[in-house]
């Protein structure tokens, strides 16, 4: 088992245990634990197989015994027991913009309800409103956030949402109060798909970044507002969240809202290491560690990594898969650049679907020092789409020929292609 599942786990009793009404100091001690486990600079599962977790401040003999029977069995059996006593789909409702456990508990415990179905139809019934800290408008938002999941569940991938991003991050860099202003999240690590965006400032007058931010015309949606924080649904059906730090705080900010979590947590051990507590604010000194080193300026994010001995790391790397290591010993690869790119195949131009004609596509890939352009337009089977039959097609070639000619000179080639369709018969649109 990692160290991640055991802090999953530990993370998850606290939330079974908060639903049960135990003590607040019982749900604490497993939410510390989740916090050391996964923050730990050492191989603290290693440790917990061998016995050797006392002395770690903050876990106690229960939950270093429990942390001994998952690294040496892979599972929990008090876990597993405490799980039982609740129905698999119960952890979906945390899931719910407005559900908390004490609200969760309470519709739990009174209407049985154990799934956002179950939630849906307490909610609609009217037997949700009549539940203690419950009433009309905290059961319209339930229904809103459960209509706003089922119709926007799926993930959006990063060409779907980048205009979206431009847009608010051009918004945000327009503000008068706004020093720095970037994207975060898996949409800054090149994931191929992102759940919601994470934009992070950098102001002296957060509230009124915050304040024009939950008002931008795409905006259709408040979830929550806050002095420092915002979170919205925009037109496009993605979830925005919005944080303001200072100048000072920018770095550690954008770091730790970049990611991945795995990436974070190997920087915080590392930075633990060096006597220093790292969070989304700030380096710390850890009281009374007697080797601690001296914690250098942080102006950026190169500065941060700088002060623990690593060069720059790119956030498509930042997966914890090596980037690390490779980062101590200047073995970091260079990451493809638009400069890299020689030039692209399967293009469309205006003699089908595409957006340009064949002469603007070839004078914008010269423009951007492509040294080729592979046209393939929509072959005649695919009629919705104006596809080309012979005669245009060899028209087409044609024309390419002539400009190549043209271009000749400046090193620029067109290559001549088709999307041809394979029809059912198993047969190509085009004849040999």
């Amino acid at each position: 088992m990692t160290r991640e599942d055991a802090a999953t786990i530990f993370e998850r009793i606290a939330i079974l245990l908060e639903l049960k009404g135990e003590n607040t100091f019982k749900v604490r001690a497993y939410r510390t634990g989740a916090e050391i486990v996964e923050s730990f600079s050492g191989d603290i599962m290693k440790l917990a197989a061998e016995n050797q977790l006392t002395g770690i401040k903050g876990l106690g003999e229960a939950l270093r015994d429990k942390l001994h029977e998952m690294a040496t069995t892979g599972k929990l059996e008090f876990y597993e027991k405490l799980k039982a006593e609740f129905p698999e789909t119960l952890f979906e409702l945390f899931d719910v913009q407005g559900l908390g456990p004490k609200k969760v508990a309470a519709l739990h415990a009174e209407l049985g309800v154990s799934s956002i179905a179950e939630l849906k139809r307490a909610c609609e019934s009217g037997e949700a409103a009549k539940l203690s800290g419950f009433g009309g408008k905290t059961v319209e938002k339930i229904l809103e956030s459960i209509a706003f999941r089922e119709q926007h569940a799926s993930e959006f991938r990063q060409d779907q949402v980048y205009a979206l991003v431009q847009e608010i991050l051009e918004a945000l860099r327009g503000h008068p109060n706004v020093s720095h202003a970037e994207v975060c999240g898996s949409f800054r690590r090149g994931k191929e798909t992102v759940h919601d965006l994470d934009f992070l400032v950098s102001t002296r007058q957060p509230e009124k970044v915050i304040e024009t931010f939950v008002q931008l015309p795409i905006v259709v949606d408040v979830i929550a507002k806050g002095p420092t924080k915002a979170s919205v649904h925009v037109t496009h059906g993605v979830q925005c969240d919005l944080r303001a730090v200072s100048s000072k705080e920018f770095p550690f900010a954008l770091m730790y809202f970049t990611g991945s979590k795995e990436h974070n947590v190997a920087i915080r051990q590392r930075a633990l290491a060096r006597g220093w507590s790292l969070n989304e604010y700030a380096f710390t000194q850890v009281p009374d560690h007697a080797d601690a080193a001296v914690i250098p300026p942080v102006h950026d994010e190169a500065d941060l990594y700088r002060a623990l001995d690593l060069d720059f790391i790119d956030p498509e790397l930042r997966e914890n898969l090596g980037e690390i290591d490779a980062a101590e010993h200047g073995g970091l690869p260079r990451l493809v650049q638009l400069e890299n790119l020689r030039g692209v195949f399967h293009n469309h131009t205006t003699a089908s679907d595409g957006g340009a004609t064949l002469r603007e596509m070839a004078d914008t890939a010269h423009d951007l020092g492509f040294q080729y352009l592979g046209i393939a337009d929509h072959s005649k089977s695919s009629f919705q789409a104006n596809g080309l039959d012979e005669k245009r097609l060899l028209a087409q070639i044609k024309e390419i020929k002539e400009l190549n000619e043209e271009l000749a000179e400046e090193g620029f080639r067109l290559f001549a292609g088709s999307e041809v369709d394979i029809l059912k018969d198993g047969s190509l649109d085009f004849s040999d």
